[in-house]
């Protein structure tokens, strides 16, 4: 049915609306009465949006612009939210999407492709230019700089892998971008305490992703110094090769932080000092710091007495840990999942002495059929239950 045909049921003979209408009288509210004499004055682009706005399917939305030229149009406007496969092709689709919210590719795209998004779209709150990482780096990110001058409303910036991205383009964005709360510059080497120092002044950040990035201890500090520690929830530092104890230890003045990744970062440079000095952080939910070779039972057993609010820890590969360690946390009451891949000096006496003390445990987390073999044999039913294969962080390959 065309749209015409819509309105004019609508207005005419049409005997289902005009029952609906009778009744609207009879026993109906007047609120519902006003409401079917609003429809009736709608003209025919606002009725089509009400309707593509109730259609949530996407393929549901594409045969709704199938139709003919006019719902095609009331389509693009009513779209919030599209990725783009081919870049090629971004000139030729942004105009039928003016009113976008989000915008996102994985393709190589140009300053120019980005300005023009900006000078299209300017509701945009949400862009996410994550890629492999293995594609031309045509982004300089200045581009970027007129979306944040040009987009108020951008909360919201994924360049994960935009290897071309340097410290000027960042800095400029937070300036431009006051209601900023998720960056995300994971795999964007050139990213350093130049930075830093921006992104700790902005006091809207609420997620901040700095993976591989080529920062030292004087950025963690701009961090732990800034407004942004009084609003920051999750950061991740994982493979951060410029960072030692310094630097972590000055996280500690982070007011809300509840998820932090260290992983693989300066593995030989974070010892107990620095794994102490995060147990200061009371408000931690999520913690990563598989792979930090220096690290041992002081700051496991330090973590156990002082996160109280510790759900996701993950301490693979911290190879001077024991079950000593292990044990520490027999009594906690919000752990759920611990991660203990290759730990070879926790034994299945050491897993069900923990399963049997801290009642809030869901999972333990181990690596490999072999290590299942092993220790699953030596353990009670009651508890090898909850002893399986997994992770409970996502891997990336950035490195």
């Amino acid at each position: 049915m065309s749209s015409r045909k819509v309105h004019s049921r609508l207005h005419h003979g049409d005997d289902s609306v005009g029952r609906f209408s009778e009744m609207s009288g009879k026993g109906k509210t007047v609120s519902e009465a006003k409401k079917v004499c609003k429809i009736s004055v709608m003209d025919d682009e606002d009725l089509l949006a009400l309707i593509a706005n109730k259609i949530s399917n996407p393929d549901d939305r594409r045969s709704f612009s199938e139709v003919c030229k006019q719902w095609l149009r009331v389509e693009g406007l009513n779209r919030s939210s599209l990725r783009l496969l081919r870049s090629e092709y971004l000139r030729q689709v942004l105009p039928r999407f003016p009113n976008l919210l989000t915008f996102e590719t994985s393709e190589p795209v140009t300053d120019a492709d980005v300005e023009f998004l900006a000078q299209t779209c300017p509701q945009l709150e949400t862009i996410d230019l994550t890629t492999s990482g293995h594609k031309p780096f045509s982004l300089l990110g200045f581009g970027l700089v007129v979306v944040a001058n040009r987009c108020p409303k951008l909360s919201k910036v994924l360049l994960k892998r935009r290897r071309s991205i340097t410290d000027p383009v960042i800095v400029s964005l937070i300036k431009l971008a006051p209601n900023l709360a998720h960056l995300d510059l994971g795999g964007c080497y050139n990213i350093s305490d130049r930075a830093l120092k921006a992104i700790g002044c902005c006091g809207s950040l609420s997620y901040l992703d700095l993976e591989s990035c080529g920062f030292t201890d004087r950025g963690l500090g701009f961090l732990a110094n800034g407004s942004c520690s009084k609003t920051l929830k999750t950061l991740i530092l994982a493979w951060c090769k410029g960072i030692t104890d310094v630097g972590v230890s000055s996280l500690q003045k982070m007011q809300c932080l509840e998820h932090l990744n260290l992983s693989n970062s300066s593995r030989h440079k974070i010892t107990d000092i620095g794994g102490v000095a995060i147990s200061a952080i009371k408000t931690l939910k999520k913690l990563n710091l598989a792979a930090l070779a220096k690290l041992s039972n002081r700051t496991v057993a330090a973590l156990a007495q002082n996160c109280p609010n510790l759900e996701v820890l993950d301490i693979s590969e911290c190879r001077l840990l024991t079950g000593a360690g292990i044990r520490a946390f027999s009594g906690h009451v919000c752990l759920e999942t611990i991660v203990l891949h290759r730990l070879h000096q926790v034994s299945a006496s050491d897993l069900e002495h923990l399963v049997l003390g801290c009642p809030s445990l869901k999972s333990i987390l181990l690596h490999g059929e072999e290590s299942l073999s092993k220790i699953l044999p030596l353990m009670r039913e009651s508890t090898r239950r909850l002893v399986m294969m997994g992770s409970a962080f996502p891997t990336y390959s950035l490195k």
